[in-house]
Parts: structure tokens; C-alpha cells; sequence
């Protein structure tokens, strides 16, 4: 199912045609007023002119530790972060080190149902510190534990590192549910961006290793694939925060190589089989290079026979979920997703059969 949501009215198309006949004039003028692009959300567009006038330069035209200095900065634009039941930093057995996690608990007793979250960034960027207001913001909504992940990054840690530390966490997080007053009989991944794929990811990588077993998968716009071809790539590639030379620039540094591009893990898009993974919520964004591939993914899933829903949020631009002190739509992102939670969390365990072989 497509759930488009729209922020305000659109403008209808000029017709150079003076007659109308009455019903085809009517249809051609409905749909000329549905179908034209509406602009960028306007708070979100204050947002971005913010960032402008900060002087705020493209990704691939920094270095990775000025491009993470600039992320840094970037998070404390979005204002304050809402309080929770308990905050508690913990690490997590690593097969290459401790990998650092960071437990939201809501203000809620009992066993929990666990949503294991990773970050966006382009596997090259961010950390617990740049999506704490949005696992924050998840706790709260969904009234389930958030378990944010700090998985290694590139290009220090080139693929597969960031996929083996979110399993990792995951095989943790069902074998420990327990003493985070979680319950292992209702775990979720989620995650934005690159924090998508890599939830995305797990599901796959679940599947072929026999567990554990994942309620859902919340996939915020997510990379699905390492193509640029798509209209959205094309239509979207400048001026709206994520552009294609970024997203280049991002695969450069977490790819070890040209033949990367075509493991599922990388780019689940390419997986030939998306039989018996969990339900999934997939969130797009008109203004995003990456809507397509989300999209297709949602496709994908629902073509397996998997249950999967794409809500699409016009007028935004990729990024926009981590704005909800800003930005009203990001708010009832939030909320929708944390309704969407709350149901999975809530509904018997969907049958996922093995891949098929």
C-alpha cells in the first residue's frame, strides 16, 4: 500500500486548451493538480537555508573528519531532545571489539518490546550522539526499548564491517532481551539511510543464519542499491540536502571494491530471493535520491508475499525524520511510526519460511 502524505494544496497545470469537454476537462484538470510537483515543505526549506547561510559545504567536498565535524555540528540544530525513562550506555561483544549501544527505556514496566536501531550517515558518518533525539523520539512513540548500535564505519572499517556489528548486536539483543527488561519474542530493526540498509541488511542476513527471529523492519529512506540511474537520482540529484555526488562519494568509501556492488548484503535490492523476512514499513521522501530504490524495495517485498507498506512524505527531502523539532511533518512521521510499531509489536508473529534455495 502507498500512503502519500501531502503538506498543503497544489497548484493546478495551465491548459492551453479554451474547451473543455465536461467530464475529460474535469479528469485532465484533476489530474494535472494531483500530479504537479509541489515545493519543498517550507519549514524543512527554512531548515536548509539555515544551513546555507552556515556556510554548510557538500559532503564530497570534505575530508571524513570534516564531513563527521560537520555532522556533529549539524545535530545540534534540532533542538532538544525529549526525556525518556532512562538513558544507559552498555557495549556489545564485537568480532572485531566492543561495539558501543545506547538503551532508551521508555517510562513503561514490564517486558518491553525491542526496537534495535541504526543510524544514518552513509556508513562513513554519524554516531549515538547524532540520532539520540530520534531514538529519543522513537521510544516515546512506539513505548518499546530503543537499542541504538554504533557500528564501525568507513572508510576505517570498510564493508562488510558495519553488517557484521549490526548481526552482531542483534544476536545480542535476543540472547540478553532479558536483562534490559526486553522481550526476545518481539524485536524489530530499524534504521535511516544508511542505518536502512543496514536493517534491511540484517533481516536478510537473519533469514540465512537461522535467526533471530525479527518481528519487522522499519526502513526509513533506505539504500537498497548502488545504482544512480533512477528518476529520483536524476530529478533529485542537487538541491535538496543528499545529492547524487554524495551518494557517490558515500559508496566510494564503504565499498572495498567494484564487485561489492553486487552482494545483497551491500544492496539488498539485488537479492534474488526476499522470501520469509518480516513485515516491513518502508518511508520515503519526494525530494530524496534514494525514493525510487525504497520504493522498489517495498515492491519487492510485497511481490515475495511479504507484508510491506510505503509511506511516502511529499514535499521532504531525505533527512527530514531527524527533524521533528523543526518541521511538522517530521513530528507526524514520528507518530505514524511509532503507531506502526506499536501495531507490529502488538500483532501474532508473521510465518517467515526459509529463502527459498
Amino acid at each position: 500500500m502507498l500512503v502519500l502524505r501531502r503538506g498543503r494544496a497544489r497548484r493546478p497545470l495551465a491548459c492551453r486548451h479554451q474547451r473543455w469537454q465536461p467530464l475529460g476537462g474535469f479528469l485532465l484538470f484533476a489530474i494535472a493538480w494531483y500530479t504537479l510537483p509541489m515545493p519543498v515543505d517550507s519549514q524543512l526549506q527554512a531548515f536548509l537555508d539555515q544551513l546555507q547561510a552556515l556556510g554548510a559545504a557538500a559532503f564530497e567536498t570534505l575530508s571524513v573528519e570534516q564531513a563527521r565535524q560537520g555532522t556533529a555540528a549539524m545535530a545540534g540544530l534540532r533542538g532538544d531532545p525529549e526525556p525518556v525513562g532512562s538513558v544507559d550506555n552498555l557495549a556489545v561483544p564485537g568480532p572485531a571489539g566492543p561495539i558501543p549501544i545506547r538503551v532508551y527505556t521508555p517510562e513503561r514496566e514490564g517486558r518491553l518490546p525491542v526496537l534495535v536501531y541504526f543510524h544514518g550517515g552513509g556508513w562513513v558518518l554519524g554516531d549515538l550522539e547524532s540520532h539520540d533525539a530520534v531514538c529519543r523520539g522513537l521510544t516515546n512513540a512506539a513505548n518499546c526499548l530503543v537499542v541504538s548500535v554504533d557500528y564501525r564505519l568507513a572508510p576505517e572499517h570498510k564493508f562488510p564491517a558495519a553488517t557484521e556489528d549490526a548481526y552482531t548486536a542483534i544476536q545480542w539483543v535476543a540472547e540478553n532481551a532479558a536483562r534490559l527488561s526486553g522481550d526476545p519474542n518481539r524485536i524489530a530493526v530499524g534504521g535511516d539511510s544508511a542505518g536502512g540498509n543496514l536493517s534491511a541488511v540484517v533481516a536478510l542476513m537473519a533469514r540465512d543464519r537461522g535467526g533471530p527471529p525479527l518481528v519487522y523492519q522499519l526502513l526509513i529512506y533506505p539504500v537498497t542499491d548502488s545504482s544512480f540511474d533512477t528518476p529520483s537520482y536524476h530529478d533529485n540529484a542537487q538541491g535538496y540536502f543528499l545529492t547524487l555526488d554524495s551518494m557517490r562519494w558515500f559508496w566510494n568509501h564503504y565499498l572495498r571494491s567494484e564487485a561489492d556492488r553486487e552482494n545483497p548484503y551491500a544492496a539488498p535490492l539485488r537479492a534474488k530471493d526476499l522470501h520469509g523476512l518480516p513485515p516491513a514499513l518502508v518511508v520515503t521522501a519526494e525530494f530524496d535520491p534514494l525514493r525510487d530504490e525504497g520504493e522498489a524495495y517495498a515492491a519487492r517485498l510485497r511481490a515475495a508475499g511479504v507484508p510491506a507498506e510505503l509511506q511516502r512524505y511529499d514535499g521532504m527531502t531525505h533527512g527530514f525524520f531527524s527533524m521533528g523539532a523543526m518541521v511538522d511533518q517530521a513530528r507526524a512521521a514520528m507518530n505514524d511510526v511509532g503507531a506502526k510499531l506499536q501495531a507490529a509489536f502488538a500483532a501474532p508473529p508473521a510465518p517467515q519460511a526459509p529463502a527459498a534455495r
